[in-house]
Parts: structure tokens; C-alpha cells; sequence
């Protein structure tokens, strides 16, 4: 793939809402396999699209995205013998050794592309409308969904774990929009009331059968605390608190329940039981090569040599070897 199909791949995967990175090859010393100007995505899981360069570079590129999309930064890197590039290494670039057959170097631009957040506001108040409009002005994807309209299966279809959910239906059904946003398992889940009214509403849930756990971690009253305020003022706290909570890297998802609550049929309309746990996508497994100390697939292909009741793998023949002849001086 490349070209336009690293563009169409890059675009789908961003509808989606799916977290990637775009690896650029920017510069190149021969007689490396990676051509300037080459790119490929990487997902979050560790599947590369493309191609940036062969054996030596692509475990390292792969490691050194799947960061960059679990911290949102972008790196420089710099693959090569640290020893050629002396004092030309700016302030900023990563350099990674990595010692190949090729002896070629490669500079690579990482760039973590991350979705939009996603904040689901359950209400129709003014007060959510608010929220809704100072929360698309920082680009989040927002849906302002009426409580009437959040059903269990709306909430299971459109709530994810890297969604946001406030419910904001001021007591119209509060329990059952609590408890199939509950189900949906949200990376954040707040609901606007008193904290009298949030004892009632978790207290009904919990005789109901939700487990604590979930139920703790319901935001109630959501936002940050600033005194009696108007709804305007209620709306910027709400969203303060959602952004504090993501700049502190707070919202990480949850994990998914390893069992289906059971919840009785009183309610007025049945909760949703929950998901079912999904087994995570694995990356490939890597190992650090122990003569040069590059990153490269624990696999067959990497000339895996086993010793002391260890496997240890090599990026070529020739470190494979000279670790061999270090065995036999031992």
C-alpha cells in the first residue's frame, strides 16, 4: 500500500474513530530500503500498512508509534550507528542504534493521529445545549441525544469505551439513562443533580443489582464544584472537569466486565445487561537483539537461537554468529 491507499487507509480509519500513526520517511542515507518520502500507518494494536523500510527499521518504527498513540505525541526519529551521526543530532530527535547488513540510515517523522473525543450529552435542558455548543467549539465529536431517544440499544450502538457520557435529564428517567450508559461502559460517566438526588439514583441501582464498581464511578453531581451557579456557569463546569480529567490522563477506558450483570425485570424499562468482554487485538511479540540491541520480531524469520533455556533473536545472520562465537570463548 501507498500512495493514495495510504491516504484512503488513513481517512477510513479516522472515521472510524480509530487511533493510528502516520510514519514518514523524510530522509534517507543508501543503502537503506526505505525511500524518502515513503509512509505507512500503524495501528494501535501494532499492524503496519505500508512500507518505511525493511526488518531493521520496521520493529522500531512499530514500538515507537504504538507510543506515540498512548502518550499523543509526535517523535523524529533517527535509525542508525549512533557513532555516524556525531554532533548533527538536534534537539528533539529520538536516535535509535540499530546495526544492519545494509549499514544505510533513515530519518522518520511518527505522528500519532488520535479521534476526536466523544461526548454524548442525555438531556434537553438549557443547560445541556450549552454544554453541546462549548464542547463542539473545542472540535470534540458531540452527540445531544434526548433522553427519550437514548435507548439501550442507542447507548451499546454510539457509546464506546473513549466516549464521554452526561446525563442531564433533570430526573426524567434518571436511573435507566444512568444504568444503560452504565452498560456501555464509558470512559466517563457524570450526572447533573444534587448529591442527594445522585444518592437516590445509585441507590436504586445498586438494590437493582449494579455492581459497585460500576456504580463508583458515576461523576456526581458531574463537574467541577464552583458554588450555586447559573446553567451557563454549570456547563463550563462540566466540561473544565472533562477536560482537567483528560489532560491528567485520567480517562483511560475500562475494562470490560468479565460477566453479564444480571439485573432484575422491575424496572419500567429493562436495563441492559452489560457487554461481553473482547479479547484486546496483540501486537507481535519483539525481543532485543543482545550484540547490537535492536528491536526486532520474535520470530522464525530472526534467527532465533535458544541457550540456558532462553531464545534470543538477532536482526541478521551476522549478530546471530558473532553471539555464537561469544558462547564458545565462555
Amino acid at each position: 500500500m501507498s500512495g493514495m491507499g495510504i491516504l484512503s487507509e488513513a481517512s477510513s480509519l479516522a472515521s472510524r474513530g480509530e487511533p493510528f500513526a502516520l510514519a514518514t520517511v523524510v530522509w534517507r542515507e543508501g543503502p537503506s530500503s526505505g525511500k524518502q518520502g515513503s509512509r505507512a500507518i500503524i495501528t494501535a494494536s501494532g499492524e503496519l500498512s505500508g512500507w518505511i523500510g525493511g526488518a531493521c527499521a520496521e520493529p522500531v518504527v512499530i514500538r515507537e508509534a504504538r507510543q506515540a498513540i498512548a502518550d499523543g505525541k509526535p517523535r523524529l526519529l533517527l535509525l542508525g550507528t549512533a557513532e555516524r551521526f556525531g554532533g548533527a543530532v538536534q534537539d528533539g530527535m529520538t536516535v535509535v542504534p540499530i546495526s544492519c547488513q545494509s549499514e544505510g540510515a533513515l530519518e522518520v517523522y511518527v505522528e500519532p493521529v488520535l479521534p476526536a473525543p466523544h461526548l454524548v450529552i442525555v438531556g434537553n435542558s438549557p443547560m445541556a445545549h450549552v454544554l453541546a455548543r462549548l464542547a463542539r467549539a473545542l472540535d470534540w465529536a458531540v452527540d445531544l441525544v434526548p433522553g427519550a431517544e437514548f435507548s439501550a440499544d442507542y447507548a451499546q450502538g454510539r457509546v464506546s469505551g473513549r466516549s464521554m457520557v452526561v446525563i442531564a435529564t433533570q430526573g426524567h428517567g434518571d436511573e435507566d439513562m444512568t444504568g444503560r450508559a452504565i452498560a456501555a461502559r464509558p470512559s466517563y460517566l457524570g450526572l447533573v443533580g444534587s448529591r442527594k438526588r445522585g444518592a437516590a439514583v445509585l441507590g436504586y441501582l445498586a438494590e437493582r443489582g449494579l455492581p459497585r464498581a460500576d456504580l463508583d464511578r458515576v461523576h456526581v453531581p458531574a463537574g467541577l464544584d464552583l458554588g450555586r451557579t447559573s446553567h451557563e456557569e454549570m456547563a463550563v463546569a462540566i466540561l473544565a472537569e472533562l477536560v482537567q480529567l483528560r489532560a491528567s490522563g485520567a480517562l483511560a477506558e475500562p475494562a470490560a466486565p468479565q460477566a453479564r450483570t444480571a439485573l432484575p425485570t422491575a424496572l419500567p424499562t429493562a436495563l441492559p445487561t452489560g457487554i461481553p468482554a473482547t479479547a484486546p487485538a496483540t501486537a507481535p511479540a519483539t525481543a532485543r537483539d543482545p550484540v547490537c540491541g535492536m528491536t526486532v520480531t520474535a520470530g522464525p524469520a530472526h534467527w532465533p537461537l535458544e541457550h540456558d533455556g532462553a531464545t534470543y533473536y538477532f536482526c541478521c545472520a551476522g549478530c546471530r554468529h558473532s553471539y555464537e562465537q561469544e558462547l564458545v570463548k565462555r
